[in-house]
C-alpha cells in the first residue's frame, strides 16, 4: 500500500524526476537495440556499465538475427559476426549489473528489407512465403504486391528443422531465459498462391507460429516474447497496416499461451492498446522510439494502469522498452554527442534523445 501511495504521489512530480523515480517501481526497465559488431563490443561494455547501470534498466533485449557465428546452421552464420567469447563478455557484464539479457532472431515475418533478402531466404529460399513476388529493381512504397518485407512459410515442413537449432544455439550462448522471436510487420501470411497455407485462416496460421516457438522454448524452460502488432485490429483501433493488422492475424491473440510477452510498439502517440493485451491475459511491454513525449506518456500510463487496476490484472503491466532502430555503434555514437548536438538543442526527436529522457540519471 505504501509503495502504491507513493507511486501515485509521483505520478503528480516534475516529467523528469517523476521518470526516474516511476521507472523504478516497474519490473521491466529496458532497452531493445541491435547486438554489437565484435568491433563494438568493448564501447558497448562501458555502455551497459556507465549509463544502463545508473540508470536503472533491468532488461536489454539484443537484435541478434545471423550476425552470429553459429555452428549449428554454419550456413546461416556470419563470419565477422559475434563470437562466443563476444557473447560471454556481454553475458558477463550483464549479470554483474543485474541486467536480464534476451537475444532476438526475427521468426516468420522480417526475412527481407526491400531489395535484399535475409540470410535465411538467401540459402533457403524454398521457404519464401511468395516466391512469385518478384524484387523490383527500385523499390518504392506502396508497391502492386505490397512487398515490404518477405516471410518463411510456416507450413514448410523444413523450416522449423532450420531456425529452431538457432534458436537454441543463441539462447544457450547468451545464456537466457527468454528469447524474442520478433513476429512484427507480416504483411505476407497465408497467401493464396502458397500451395501449403493459402487459402488457411491467417489468424489461426499465424497463432501455431507463436505457440510453436513458444512450446520448444517452454520446454527448455525459456519464456517468449514477440511484438504485439499483429494482435491488435488496425481497422477497429485506426492504427492501420503498421501499428497493427488489417490481413486478419489480430483474432489470434485468443489463440496463444498467455505466458507470452507482448512488446506494444507505439511511436507517435502513446495509445493505451497495453490495457488490451492486460485484458486478454497477457503480459506487456510499451515501446517508445524517438519521441519523448510518446515514451514519457507510456511510462507514465505503466504506472497509471499498475496502480488502478486490480492485482489480477496489476502485474500484466510490466513496464516499458527503449527501442532502437539504428545499429549499436551509431546509437553509442549519438547518444554520446547527443547533449552537446544542435539536434538535442533544437528537440529534434532521436532515440538518444527518448532515452536520456525516459530513463534519466538519478
Amino acid at each position: 500500500m505504501k509503495k502504491i501511495c507513493l507511486m501515485g504521489l509521483m505520478l503528480l512530480a516534475l516529467p523528469l524526476i517523476a521518470a526516474n523515480q516511476v521507472a523504478q517501481l516497474l519490473p521491466v526497465r529496458g532497452l531493445c537495440i541491435s547486438a554489437p559488431k565484435p568491433s563494438e563490443v568493448d564501447p558497448f561494455v562501458r555502455f551497459i556499465q556507465e549509463e544502463l547501470t545508473p540508470r536503472s534498466l533491468n532488461t536489454l533485449i539484443l537484435r541478434v538475427d545471423f550476425n552470429y557465428q553459429y555452428k549449428s546452421r554454419p550456413e546461416l552464420g556470419n563470419a565477422s559476426g559475434l563470437s562466443p567469447r563476444d557473447v560471454k563478455t556481454l553475458v558477463a557484464v550483464c549479470r554483474t549489473s543485474h541486467i536480464r539479457l534476451i537475444p532476438q532472431i526475427n521468426l516468420l515475418g522480417h526475412q527481407s528489407w526491400q531489395r535484399a533478402n535475409g540470410r535465411l531466404l538467401q540459402v533457403y529460399p524454398e521457404f519464401d512465403e511468395t516466391p512469385w513476388v518478384k524484387t523490383p529493381e527500385k523499390y518504392a512504397w506502396p508497391n502492386p504486391d505490397k512487398l515490404y518485407c518477405r516471410s518463411y512459410c510456416p507450413l514448410h515442413p523444413r523450416v522449423h528443422d532450420v531456425v529452431l537449432p538457432l534458436v537454441d544455439e543463441i539462447c544457450e550462448v547468451f545464456e537466457a531465459d527468454a528469447f524474442h522471436a520478433g513476429m512484427d510487420e507480416v504483411f505476407y501470411i497465408g497467401e493464396s498462391q502458397c500451395p501449403r497455407c493459402g487459402g488457411k485462416d491467417k489468424a489461426e496460421l499465424f497463432a501455431g507460429e507463436v505457440r510453436l516457438i513458444h512450446d520448444h522454448l517452454q520446454a527448455k524452460s525459456r519464456q517468449l516474447w514477440i511484438w504485439g502488432d499483429r494482435l491488435l485490429d488496425g481497422n477497429a483501433t485506426g492504427l492501420g497496416e503498421w501499428e497493427a493488422s488489417i490481413n486478419h492475424t489480430q483474432s489470434a491473440i485468443d489463440l496463444i499461451p498467455r505466458d507470452v510477452v507482448i512488446c506494444d510498439w507505439h511511436y507517435e502517440r502513446a495509445d493505451p492498446t497495453a490495457v488490451y493485451f492486460a485484458m486478454k491475459g497477457l503480459q506487456v511491454v510499451s515501446c517508445p522510439w524517438t519521441n519523448p513525449k510518446t515514451g514519457l506518456q507510456q511510462l507514465q500510463d505503466m504506472a497509471k494502469f499498475r496502480e488502478q487496476s486490480a492485482s489480477a490484472m496489476k502485474e500484466r503491466f510490466l513496464g516499458v522498452v527503449q527501442t532502437v532502430w539504428s545499429d549499436a555503434g551509431g546509437f553509442l555514437k549519438d547518444f554520446y554527442g547527443h547533449l552537446q548536438s544542435e539536434e538535442y538543442k533544437s528537440g529534434q526527436k532521436t532515440a538518444a534523445r527518448c532515452f536520456i529522457q525516459l530513463f534519466p540519471r538519478p
